[in-house]
C-alpha cells in the first residue's frame, strides 16, 4: 500500500500549489476578459489588485479565526474529559456495524457545533475504537471505522462554526456592503438546514451500520498510544503555576462566566446573532483551559494542534488576492451575469451547490471558498430577478463545500496520520457518503 501522503499527491497536487495556480489563472482572465480601469501597464494593475487583497484588514481577520476555530477546537478534542467520554463508549463497540454507527452519530453531532473538534474527535475515536479491538481480537474493518470518523466533514460548514453562515452574521463582515447582516436564525437554524442535517444525524449512521454489516472485518494490531507523564517532583519553582490546576480553573471560569453573562444577562432579548466567530472561539478558549485543567497540559495540545493551520496560513493570503483581482477588475461581475443566464430561480441553488462541490475540490478552505465564491452568489442574486434568497444561496454554498470533502484528501490528512490508513482505503466508503449527502442536500434546495 502507498501512504496517505503519496496517495492524495497522486489526485491533486498541494493545495498551496493549486492556489497559485488559481492565482495565475485569474491574472490570465482578468487580462483577457476585463479593461483596465485606469492608463499604463494593465498587468501591473491586476498586481496592485492582488496586494490590495492579500492585505484586507477584514479578510485577513476572518482567517485568523478560522484558524483559532481549527487550533483551539482540536486542542479540546485531546483534552481528558474527552477522551474519557471516548473510552465509556468505546465497549458498545463490539463490532463493526455498531461500532460505524456510533462513531459516525457522535462524530456529525459534534462537527456540527465545531468543526476542528469533530475532525479531530472523530480521528481519535476511531483510532481507540481500532485499538480496542486489537487488544480484544475482535474482527473490525478498520477503513470502514476511519470513514466513520471522518464522516463529521460532510457537516459541518451547516453547522454552528460553518465559515460563510457565521460570518454574515457578524456586523462589518467583508460583504456586509452588497448583503447585510444576516442572522444565523435564517441559515443554520432554518427549517431548511435544520431538517437535513436530522436527516444526516439518522440516516448516515443506518447507512453505515449496513454497509458494516455487509463488510467482513478482520483482526488487525494498532499499537496503543502511551502519552508519558510529568512526575510531580519534577516540577519545581514559578513553573507550579504552569501546572495549578486552581489558577486553571479561576482563569477558564472567569471566560466561561463572561460567556453566560454576555449571552443570557446582557441582552434584553437572547438572540442568535451573538454566534459569531469571536464567540465560538471565546467558548472553545475557555472550555479548552478548563478541561485541560492546566495551562501547561492546554499549551501542550496547542503546540500539538497549530501544526494543522500550517496549510491555511498560507493559503488564505492568496484566496484573498483572488477575490481582490477578482472584484477590482470585474471579473467577478463577469461570472455572475453568466451564472445568471445559464439558470432561473429554481435551479440557481441546485447550480450553486453543484459549482462551490467542484470549487472545494481545488479550495479545500471553506472560509476560502467563501472570500471567492460568495461575491459572485450575492452578485448574481443581485443581478437577476430571482425569487431566490442570498440565505439559501449561502447554505447551497455550504452544503456543496462540505460534500466533496468526502472526496477531498486534504482535510482526511489529520484522521490518516491518527488511524494510521491510507487515503485509498477510507475512499470507497466515503464515496458512499458523497453520494448519500448528495441526494439528501439537493432534495433540501429543491423542497424548500
Amino acid at each position: 500500500m502507498i501512504n496517505q501522503k503519496n496517495s492524495s499527491k497522486s489526485i491533486l497536487p498541494a493545495p498551496f500549489t493549486i492556489a497559485v495556480l488559481l492565482t495565475f489563472l485569474t491574472i490570465v482572465l482578468a487580462l483577457f476578459i476585463t479593461e483596465p480601469k485606469q492608463k499604463g501597464s494593465y498587468f501591473l494593475q491586476i498586481l496592485s489588485f492582488w496586494e490590495q487583497g492579500i492585505w484586507n484588514s477584514k479578510l485577513l481577520e476572518f482567517a485568523i479565526q478560522m484558524m483559532l476555530m481549527l487550533v483551539l477546537g482540536h486542542t479540546l478534542a485531546l483534552s481528558r474529559p474527552i477522551n474519557n467520554l471516548i473510552f465509556k463508549v468505546i465497549k458498545y463497540c463490539s463490532n463493526t456495524a455498531t461500532a460505524a454507527a456510533i462513531i459516525t452519530f457522535s462524530t456529525i453531532l459534534v462537527s456540527f457545533f465545531n468543526w476542528g473538534l469533530g475532525l479531530v474527535f472523530g480521528a481519535i475515536f476511531s483510532r481507540k475504537v481500532g485499538e480496542y479491538a486489537s487488544q480484544n481480537n475482535i474482527k473490525l474493518n478498520y477503513p470502514l471505522i476511519g470513514a466513520a470518523g471522518y464522516s463529521g466533514m460532510m457537516v459541518w460548514h451547516g453547522g454552528i462554526s460553518g465559515s460563510a453562515p457565521i460570518k454574515i452574521a457578524e456586523e462589518g463582515h467583508f460583504l456586509e456592503g452588497k448583503m447585510g447582516v444576516i442572522s444565523q436564525a435564517e441559515t443554520i437554524f432554518s427549517n431548511m438546514n435544520i431538517i437535513v442535517s436530522i436527516l444526516l444525524l439518522i440516516l448516515v449512521p443506518l447507512i453505515m451500520y449496513a454497509v458494516g454489516k455487509r463488510k467482513s472485518g478482520k483482526i488487525i494490531n494498532l499499537v496503543t498510544d502511551k502519552k508519558e507523564k510529568k512526575e510531580l517532583e519534577e516540577i519545581t519553582g514559578v513553573e507550579k503555576l504552569d501546572h495549578s490546576k486552581i489558577l486553571a480553573s479561576i482563569f477558564g471560569g472567569i471566560i466561561i462566566c463572561y460567556i453566560l453573562y454576555k449571552t443570557f444577562i446582557l441582552p434584553e432579548k437572547p438572540s442568535l446573532n451573538i454566534i459569531t466567530p469571536n464567540y465560538i472561539n471565546l467558548i472553545l478558549f475557555g472550555l479548552s483551559i478548563l478541561m485541560h485543567q492546566t495551562f501547561a497540559n492546554f499549551l501542550k495540545s496547542i503546540q500539538q494542534s497549530i501544526g494543522g493551520t500550517s496549510g491555511i496560513l498560507i493559503q488564505f493570503p492568496l484566496y484573498f488576492g483572488i477575490m481582490g483581482i477578482m472584484n477590482q477588475s470585474g471579473l467577478v461581475n463577469i461570472m455572475s451575469s453568466f451564472f445568471v443566464t445559464i439558470s432561473n430561480e429554481h435551479t440557481f441553488p441546485v447550480l450553486t451547490f453543484f459549482s462551490a462541490g467542484i470549487v472545494n475540490i481545488f479550495v479545500p478552505s471553506g472560509g476560502g471558498q467563501w472570500a471567492i465564491q460568495g461575491p459572485i452568489i450575492v452578485e448574481a442574486i443581485q443581478a437577476s430577478n430571482f425569487n431566490t434568497s442570498i440565505e439559501k444561496s449561502v447554505m447551497a454554498l455550504a452544503y456543496g463545500d462540505q460534500i466533496t470533502n468526502m472526496l477531498q484528501p486534504f482535510w482526511a490528512l489529520p484522521l490518516l496520520a491518527i488511524t494510521g490508513l491510507k487515503a485509498k482505503e477510507i475512499l470507497p466508503y466515503t464515496l458512499i457518503l458523497f453520494f448519500i449527502g448528495t441526494i439528501i442536500f439537493i432534495s433540501g434546495l429543491l423542497l424548500f
